[in-house]
């Protein structure tokens, strides 16, 4: 293995970027204390007047949002933070400057003692070279120098960790930090759209199985008796039994496709589509259509199979009279929402809810089941256009 230098240099180089601004540090919590030393002489009978309260609050928390711009920068340039825009309420502008106040104090205390105990070392090695220092001596002084050199550093890396703790509580999370978070969604998202194709493609074989199948066997065994029967008038009640077979078996075939993909998306739109939903379910469902304008065809399919999957919930297990959709799209998001007057207890966690929840989560969406028990359920997914 070969050592890499600039990997190295760029290590070193980062370690002495942490160090200047953690020795700067001290230096802005010195400024803090000076700051509130001086607003706490000069504003504090302001701030207990209450007529001059607001006014003086407002001079308090201008101060402190320019230190803590400072603090920011800090952050930036010597730590390589990248906060995202947010701007942080008084109160913990206030509470973020006093804790970074003291920690700055307490890291200034722990870095002057390092420094002190390395000049004791410095004058430990003088003695030990001039010979002035027994073994016993010598031996006590490194055992208890070495604990304190070690308490030492760990109390810089606490206070450290506590720093960068503080600064993502005011300035929010940072931008390493989010992409941590997306990725662990994401992946997340990725796992639900997966069980959810792999439950879409049990209920289609179980649907062909033994819905499809056993259709076209009895369809078949239908032609074969009408074969073999020398009974013209049986036979034509045979073929009549075997067309109406027939059609039912297109019926639920044509069932079975739209719930695999709904071509009716792509050739007459998300609004037929829910139509054509509303006209097939056994219970009345109203549909309330306001959307302006195009949307993805992620979107759109999203929202057709989370209104379908709720409408057949509702119709097999809810017991419900009718059923609400309701769609509308305000700004870049589509709203869309599925009530019915059932007796509720539907389960959030059952398969297809599940499903519905990795297929709407595959597009940042969001997905609320409320089903109280006596009802109604309530589905409500909230779907990006973007």
């Amino acid at each position: 293995m070969t050592d890499d230098p600039a990997g190295t240099d760029g290590g070193s180089t980062g370690r002495l970027s942490a160090i200047a601004g953690t020795l700067l540090g001290c230096l802005t919590a010195l400024a803090g204390l000076l700051y509130f030393t001086a607003a706490g002489a000069l504003l504090g009978a302001f701030l207990l007047w209450p007529r001059t309260r607001v006014r003086a609050r407002v001079l308090l928390v201008t101060g402190a949002r320019r230190l803590t711009a400072v603090e920011r920068w800090r952050r930036s340039v010597f730590f390589h933070d990248l906060f995202p825009e947010h701007r942080a309420s008084d109160q913990q502008v206030l509470r973020y400057l006093a804790s970074r106040t003291c920690a700055g104090l307490l890291c200034a205390v722990v870095a002057g003692l390092l420094v002190f105990g390395l000049v004791l070392a410095g004058l430990l090695a003088a003695g030990v070279a001039r010979s002035t220092l027994s073994w016993h001596e010598l031996l006590t002084q490194v055992v208890l120098g070495s604990v304190l050199l070690f308490l030492d550093v760990q109390g810089l890396f606490s206070l450290a960790a506590l720093d960068a703790r503080l600064a993502r509580e005011c300035f929010g999370p940072g931008e390493r930090e989010l992409l941590e978070r997306r990725i662990g969604e994401l992946a997340a998202s990725r796992a639900a759209v997966v069980r959810a194709v792999d439950g879409e493609r049990r209920r289609v074989e179980r649907d062909l199985h033994d819905g499809v199948q056993q259709r076209l066997v009895a369809l078949a065994m239908l032609l074969g008796r009408a074969r073999r029967t020398r009974d013209a008038a049986q036979a034509d009640a045979l073929l009549a039994q075997a067309h109406k077979e027939s059609g039912e078996v297109l019926a639920e075939l044509r069932e079975v496709a739209w719930r695999v993909y709904p071509t009716a998306l792509d050739s007459l739109g998300l609004r037929e589509a829910l139509g054509g939903v509303a006209e097939r379910c056994a219970l009345p469902v109203r549909v309330a259509y306001d959307v302006s304008g195009p949307l993805p065809q992620s979107v759109e399919t999203a929202a057709y199979f989370v209104v379908s999957e709720s409408v057949t919930n509702a119709a097999k297990h809810s017991g419900a009279g009718h059923v609400l959709v309701s769609l509308a799209r305000r700004g870049e998001v589509l709203t869309v929402l599925v009530r019915d007057d059932g007796a509720g207890g539907a389960d959030p966690e059952g398969g297809g809810l599940s499903g519905l929840r990795g297929r709407v989560a595959a597009i940042d969406g969001m997905l609320e089941v409320r089903s109280p028990a006596g009802g109604p359920t309530t589905v409500t997914a909230e779907l990006p256009c973007v």
